[in-house]
């Protein structure tokens, strides 16, 4: 079959070099074709006949047998096919031989069909730097402007942007909270809770929550301090009104500890109740990390602060503009 072929492939080109000179672009693709066609191993070449497009050409190539008719059928099919202004194609596409009968490929190509990327236009330093400074001046401008009105609109709207930007920086803190454990909660009499407590307050050690909040590391402290004993004290420094109760319900939801007492000096004491085991991973997964936990820390109080300023500017604002009316009544009553 391989003999067959290649045989039929040399009678082809012998036939096709006859053509005319306007031909000569499609006989040298073909010849240059065939070479890659006879370096090919006969095995791949079994494999890619099977998957060879069936033509006219193809079926002249199979009929070993009748080589001579062949001649004659070519010959005149490639007028038939120069009249139409065709052509034919040896392709090798991945390791595979195939015949192209079809337009010639000045006219049609072999570009690959897909979306056309859009080049980016590369700015110059120069023109960058030039950018940039037209910005600058123009904030200048708007700083330095006699009307306070342009002078507070801009100080605004630079506020309103610094708080878009720190609520999105906000967001990739934001941990799903683990669905909650079911477990029986212990019931303590009261007799117990005093004992818990004042036993709690005795002790000199404790957990510190400082201005990262709640982490990973404080529930980790707490775990080791019950490793010893029964109650632990948690302290809160710095801790704004109310937060108190918020750090004692999320560090009982991680702990799975008991709340005993809530001081007015911001202190906590957990109990880690009586059939405690101390769990294998001691940190939660849905906690943020040290680091993490400071740098969110850092883009709260920017908010904090760039949402007073934001208020105190609209607050300048609505002053100047009753100023401003109340000047345009002076000046209009006056006769």
């Amino acid at each position: 079959m391989y003999r067959h072929s290649l045989a039929g492939c040399c009678f082809l080109v012998k036939n096709v070099s006859k053509l005319s000179s306007l031909y000569k672009a499609t006989i040298n693709s073909s010849t240059f074709m065939l070479s890659h066609v006879m370096q090919m191993h006969p095995r791949s070449y079994k494999a890619a006949a099977g998957e060879c497009v069936w033509s006219p050409c193809n079926t002249l190539l199979w009929h070993g047998s009748n080589v001579v008719g062949c001649g004659d059928a070519l010959s005149k099919w490639a007028r038939a096919r120069y009249m139409s202004n065709t052509s034919i194609e040896l392709k090798p596409d991945s390791d595979v031989v195939r015949f192209n009968i079809g337009e010639p490929p000045g006219k049609t190509g072999t570009s690959k069909k897909g979306k056309k990327k859009i080049k980016r236009v590369k700015m110059s330093r120069k023109a960058k730097l030039n950018e940039l400074r037209f910005y600058r001046l123009k904030a200048k401008k708007k700083m330095t402007s006699p009307n306070p009105e342009v002078r507070i609109r801009y100080k605004l709207e630079k506020a309103k942007r610094k708080e878009e930007w720190l609520i999105e920086k906000l967001r990739k803190f934001d941990i799903p909270k683990a669905p909650a454990e079911v477990y029986d909660p212990e019931i303590l009499t009261e007799e117990e809770k005093f004992y818990l407590k004042r036993t709690g307050e005795k002790k000199k050690n404790y957990v510190p929550v400082g201005r990262r909040g709640v982490f990973g590391g404080v529930v980790l402290n707490m775990h080791l301090h019950w490793k010893k004993h029964e109650t632990v004290k948690v302290v809160c420094k710095p801790c704004k009104v109310g937060q108190v109760y918020e750090y004692a319900e999320e560090l009982a939801r991680l702990s799975k500890g008991i709340v005993i007492d809530i001081r007015p000096n911001n202190t906590i004491i957990f109990y880690r109740g009586k059939n405690y085991v101390q769990p294998q991973v001691m940190s939660p997964p849905d906690t943020l990390s040290k680091s993490k936990a400071l740098e969110k820390y850092r883009y709260e109080q920017s908010l904090e602060h760039t949402s007073q300023f934001i208020e105190k500017l609209e607050k300048e604002l609505e002053e100047y503009h009753k100023h401003l009316a109340q000047y345009r009544k002076q000046k209009e009553n006056q006769p």
